[in-house]
């Protein structure tokens, strides 16, 4: 008989027994509890029944499916009933209104079994009700709460992405609704953070707690391990350095401080000390501002050369340029791959970008000399857009660069370094940097084998203190250095495209 209750009812004293299975619902309430499955088997279990949570539609939420009569659940849904009881066929059938996330939406859970529910059963019914209520609704904040979360985050990479490609107003203005104020600055220090993968959500959010909101904190979309920090402001870097001490399996690497137009290459630079921090015992490092080539360079003379040598990209729209040679930047950086993840488009968006620039300037991507120079315009590049003169100068050519007594010297010196290995490391390293930085091809110029090759690339960089195997800036500067010192032809970059030497082989750190 629909909405009555069975006489069954305990009148006297218990022994105690009876508020077990309170105790039992009530740990279905702890955090670490394993949800709705978990409390629809053990009421099934305690009231010995079978037992099925279903939505407004019918859809079985937890439990056994089971036929029940639908306009008797249509009441139920809608709020005509809370409850109900049927009993036919050897059958005892309870129903309970259950409220569920969302705007006007409840569920049924139905109850069936063999024998008449007595007033035990009904109070474990009842509550079980109100226990799934409750859980159901932490499902529900911990779901919005994920997607809040998820949001942030996809937020923060965006705003990275458009520094990443010197979109600096469109950083600014996305960044103002949720952090104001965040980038209302002209420079900024990058940090990378690195962790085991799996502990890379906790030190997320330990990296925002310990800069206050005073940085952008961003999930690496290429390396696993990585989160990436800008910050703005000169303080909060040092929480960063308290949190690799209280995290024993974390390294922090950063960036000299740069204009917000070259986050790519403090990116770079953070990247470079991460690798140093990981021989540090304090775990972090900053990178070091060593001489770099560029530095013992005539700026007028760089500035004339970079400009004429990027000059056939200045008939693009401006975003269109601002777009190809952000994405250049960080594809001689590093892998197509990695450089697709962290500005969020594909590979072969990369490489098309890529072989547009190789076309517009008459260049091959695939030789390590024509990287190591036109990586050397794009970073000068950024300081020219920056100073915002436009005096006259004469123009320039890479062998006026290339002349210089302290750049000579500078190169001389490096690479003098590998003359006291036996191996003969130098003749090794420009064979392998004439191949492109193919093991493979090297050997051959050579008439060693391959894994020769890759063992003396391997032991020339602790001594020049540079990484060669990996694509950057690093090696581009060990490659001016073979330039410099005319150990390497200068490249012609302004002839037609002229097919390189094979792509593709793992070796190489173009495509590795």
């Amino acid at each position: 008989m629909a909405g009555q209750d069975d006489g069954n009812r305990h009148t006297g004293a218990t022994d105690g027994t009876e508020t077990i299975w309170a105790q039992e619902l009530l740990e279905h309430l702890r955090p670490t509890a394993s949800g709705l499955r978990r409390v629809v088997g053990w009421l099934a279990a305690r009231v010995d029944a079978t037992v099925c949570l279903r939505d407004a539609r019918g859809t079985t939420l937890a439990g056994e499916p089971m036929p029940l009569d639908e306009d008797l659940a249509a009441d139920l849904v809608c709020g005509r009933l809370a409850s109900a009881a049927w009993e036919g066929d050897g059958r005892h059938l309870r129903l309970v209104r259950v409220e569920l996330p969302g705007p006007s939406s409840a569920g049924v859970l139905a109850v069936s079994r063999t024998a008449p529910f007595d007033r035990r059963a009904a109070d474990i019914l009842t509550h079980t009700a109100t226990v799934l209520e409750l859980l159901l609704r932490a499902q529900r904040t911990v779901a919005t709460s994920d997607r809040l979360a998820r949001a942030t985050s996809d937020l923060r990479l965006a705003i990275l992405q458009l520094l990443m490609v010197e979109d600096i107003v469109s950083a600014r203005r996305v960044a103002a609704g949720l952090w104001p104020g965040l980038l209302d600055t002209e420079t900024a220090c990058v940090y990378v953070v690195e962790s085991s993968p799996e502990d890379r959500d906790r030190l997320a959010a330990d990296c925002v707690a310990a800069t206050h909101d005073e940085a952008l904190v961003v999930r690496c979309p290429a390396m696993d391990g990585h989160v990436i920090v800008v910050i703005p402001g000169d303080t909060a870097a040092d929480g960063l350095r308290a949190l690799c001490d209280r995290h024993p399996h974390a390294f922090l690497g950063g960036s000299s401080r740069q204009s917000l137009a070259r986050t790519a290459t403090a990116y770079g630079q953070a990247v470079s000390a991460l690798a140093v921090a990981h021989f540090r015992p304090d775990k972090t490092a900053v990178y070091a501002e060593r001489t770099h080539p560029e530095r013992l360079m005539d700026p007028e003379v760089l500035r004339s050369w970079t400009t004429r040598l990027l000059g056939p990209l200045d008939t693009l729209p401006h975003h269109t340029r601002a777009e190809l040679l952000a994405t250049t930047r960080l594809g001689l950086e590093f892998t197509a791959v990695n450089a697709a993840k962290v500005l969020g488009v594909s590979r072969n968006t990369v490489r098309a970008r890529m072989e547009r620039v190789e076309n517009l300037l008459g260049t091959d991507f695939s030789d390590l000399t024509v990287r190591a120079t036109v990586h050397l315009a794009l970073n000068t590049q950024v300081g020219i857009a920056e100073d915002h003169r436009h005096d006259p100068v004469a123009p320039a050519r890479l062998g006026d660069l290339l002349t210089g007594p302290a750049l000579h010297t500078w190169a001389r010196d490096m690479l003098a370094r590998l003359d006291s290995d036996a191996r003969d490391l130098r003749r090794t390293l420009r064979a392998w940097i004439a191949a492109g930085g193919n093991a493979e091809r090297a050997a051959q110029l050579l008439g060693v084998h391959a894994q020769t090759v890759r063992e003396h690339v391997r032991s020339a960089e602790p001594v020049l203190e540079r990484q060669l195997l990996a694509a950057g800036s690093d090696l581009y500067e060990v490659v001016l250095a073979h330039l410099a010192t005319r150990e390497l032809d200068q490249p012609d970059l302004h002839q037609d495209h002229r097919p390189g030497p094979e792509s593709g082989h793992p070796d190489s750190p173009v495509h590795r």
